[in-house]
């Protein structure tokens, strides 16, 4: 049991690595280095290898190993697309089934936390992980407000490349991310209004905007050096 959730856990993290572009589509994931770096035996290492290959996100080639796989903006635009669909549908179910209170105070939370971290006029590094957990509940209760189980599972599924998991784009530029968080607080006020068409196309829009942008300032995404089980999180952030 203990060494299976040390693969599991060994899998997240180089998942997270992929995912977030901590490395870089064609780099070499070797076994031994991993296992040094992470600071546990090549057993898990190798499972999580195998786990992430099925996964998709590696290739096994002979003679070089596991190579990450590369994506095209074009395809992560792609996924974004979905999950505009997807999120925009989740909106309108969440307005038609009513808005409990526990709910309203989750969002007014969640708008609270983005006004106080963008009020300070700047993008700070040490907001960036605050925000992203910010903007991830405020997803998650819609997604979960809709009712529809499958909507989320979908949206999980669009996840699953890198750059689309937990909202993950480029955190550099306060207009933007404001825009952004402006969505949010017309997004709730739509959905506790009942106003279902409106908080569909809000919602549409605003993760139809984060793919955009992403695909647009591509070339200003860079991938970071392999860190011992942390992401670097100077230049990312969240839509």
């Amino acid at each position: 049991m203990a060494m299976k959730t040390r693969s599991q856990n060994v899998t997240e993290t180089v998942r997270d690595w992929i995912l977030t572009g901590a490395v870089a589509g064609g780099d070499r994931l070797e076994e031994i280095p991993l296992a040094e770096r992470l600071g546990v035996s090549r057993t898990p290492v190798r499972a999580a290898l195998a786990a992430l290959s099925k996964d998709g996100l590696i290739d096994y080639q002979p003679k070089r190993g596991y190579l990450v796989r590369s994506f095209e903006p074009i395809e992560i635009f792609a996924a974004y697309q979905a999950r505009a669909s997807l999120e925009g549908l989740a909106c309108k179910l969440a307005a038609e089934r009513g808005v409990p209170e526990e709910f309203r105070a989750k969002l007014r939370s969640c708008l609270a936390e983005g006004d106080e971290i963008l009020g300070r006029g700047r993008l700070l590094a040490d907001d960036f992980k605050p925000y992203q957990l910010m903007n991830v509940t405020f997803h998650n209760a819609i997604l979960a407000l809709s009712g529809n189980p499958w909507i989320a599972r979908l949206v999980a599924e669009t996840h699953s490349i890198p750059f689309v998991s937990d909202r993950v784009i480029l955190w550099h530029d306060h207009r933007v991310i404001a825009r952004s968080h402006d969505d949010h607080h017309r997004i709730a006020e739509s959905l506790i209004a009942g106003q279902a068409a409106r908080a569909e196309d809000l919602m549409r829009e605003h993760v139809y905007f984060a793919g955009l942008f992403l695909k647009e300032n591509f070339h200003r995404v860079s991938p970071g050096e392999i860190p011992n089980g942390e992401l670097p999180s100077t230049n990312r952030g969240a839509l």
